[in-house]
């Protein structure tokens, strides 16, 4: 596992693009992005997005063999910005359009209300590239970074759709702290530490 820099950008979004475009299920980036011509497009400038403000905001995990990402922000280091308000700003307009938005405040909103209000530790997303899924390279990913924060005092907060990643994340030693189905598919929140 390694650390990225700002030069894996391209290869943090090919990774994550990869993971979530093939995806048909109920899930927050299809929440998010419609499913239309221009559909890749958007998945871009929304990996894009994250990439840039967990670089703001936290720090990346890229697996060994480059095929799986996990990107994190870290709550104090959160604060708007000229840049963070300009990323925001080129994601409205230019990924979600301006009937979107009001969805993802919904979807913010609703993930604040799982939130410590103390210090913590998210996870923003993470996938691997569709041509590793399933041979365990985003599960080992994961495990050395449950590793990293052993010995961390803040909770590290994510959440998943999809039952199979709730899964994971239990075996990992998350433990589920809500459920939330008000957008029309489940968001799982989970807590480790």
């Amino acid at each position: 596992m390694r650390r990225a820099t700002n030069a894996d950008r391209n290869l943090v979004v090919d990774i994550l693009v990869s993971a979530f475009e093939p995806l048909e299920d109920d899930n927050s980036i299809n929440f998010i992005v419609r499913k239309d011509k221009k559909r890749l497009k958007r998945l871009n400038l929304l990996m894009g997005y994250l990439f840039d403000r967990a670089m703001l905001y936290g720090e990346i995990f890229i697996s060994d063999n480059d095929n799986a990402c996990i990107l994190f922000n870290y709550s104090n280091q959160v604060k708007s910005s000229w840049k963070s308000i300009k990323l925001d700003i080129n994601l409205a307009i230019n990924c979600l359009g301006i009937g979107r938005v009001f969805k993802v405040i919904k979807r913010i909103n609703i993930s604040k209300s799982y939130l410590p209000q103390d210090d913590h530790i998210r996870i923003i997303i993470g996938g691997s590239n569709a041509a590793s899924n399933g041979n365990g390279t985003a599960a080992r990913l994961m495990l050395e970074i449950v590793k990293e924060f052993k010995g961390n005092t803040l909770p590290v907060i994510t959440d998943a759709s999809n039952p199979d990643n709730v899964k994971l994340y239990e075996k990992l030693g998350f433990q589920q702290i809500g459920i939330e189905e008000s957008l029309g598919y489940p968001i799982y929140y989970l807590r480790l530490n």
